[in-house]
């Protein structure tokens, strides 16, 4: 299978906003809302050429391609979510914003064979008081990737063989290469955050998105 760019989730720090209190309760404005519309727009179009584009179409593929499309498109949105959360509750701004040349490529990769998803990023502002609440920023997207990859990979296990345990098997792999590619510690992924904070962390994500990737794949 050729890989493709689908784990391309990242978030940014923006210095020199206010700084909030830590709080239970999670806001947003209508620019967000919509960035996250127009992107979630976008990653269900991805999702559901991808599925079509391996699977082939026909009535129940192109059920099955749609059900893909939502729940991938959920989990972009709860990966972005989660560094939402948990800088919020840090006591940060944290916003999802749309990239301009991020929706281009997003959207042109709907059509093109190679996928890409990267429509924008959770935008993220102050500063932090403590190292340990940026690795909680930084890997809450992949945990939520993580706990999804299992959900999915058992609904694949249980359910009975149709078009439908297909979608869940790749999603189940979508969402482990999602956790995978994060924890690369390179540049502006995670990985290269919570590595440079706590190594035994980063290492005790890694190695089980490594072998829920490599399980997954060779379901599909």
């Amino acid at each position: 299978m050729q890989q493709q760019g689908y784990g391309n989730y990242s978030y940014s720090y923006i210095y020199g906003q206010d700084h909030y209190r830590k709080r239970r309760y999670i806001t947003t404005s209508p620019k967000e809302i919509k960035h996250l519309g127009i992107a979630a727009a976008l990653v269900i179009g991805i999702g559901y050429s991808m599925f079509l584009y391996y699977f082939g179409f026909g009535f129940w593929s192109s059920l099955a391609a749609a059900l893909f499309a939502v729940f991938m498109t959920a989990s972009f949105l709860i990966h972005e979510i989660a560094h939402k959360v948990m800088a919020q509750k840090a006591g940060l701004w944290a916003e999802f914003r749309l990239t301009t040349w991020g929706a281009i490529l997003t959207f042109a990769s709907v059509f093109l064979p190679f996928k890409m998803i990267a429509p924008g990023a959770m935008m993220i502002g102050g500063q932090l008081s403590n190292a340990k609440d940026m690795l909680k920023i930084s890997i809450a997207g992949v945990i939520t990737n993580m706990v999804l990859a299992v959900t999915f990979l058992g609904l694949t296990l249980t359910v009975p063989v149709t078009a439908f345990t297909l979608a869940f098997a790749f999603l189940a792999y979508i969402n482990s290469f999602m956790a995978l590619f994060n924890l690369i510690p390179f540049g502006i992924l995670d990985g290269y955050k919570i590595f440079s904070l706590n190594k035994k962390v980063w290492a005790a994500a890694f190695i089980p998105a490594l072998m829920l990737t490599i399980v997954t794949f060779f379901l599909i």
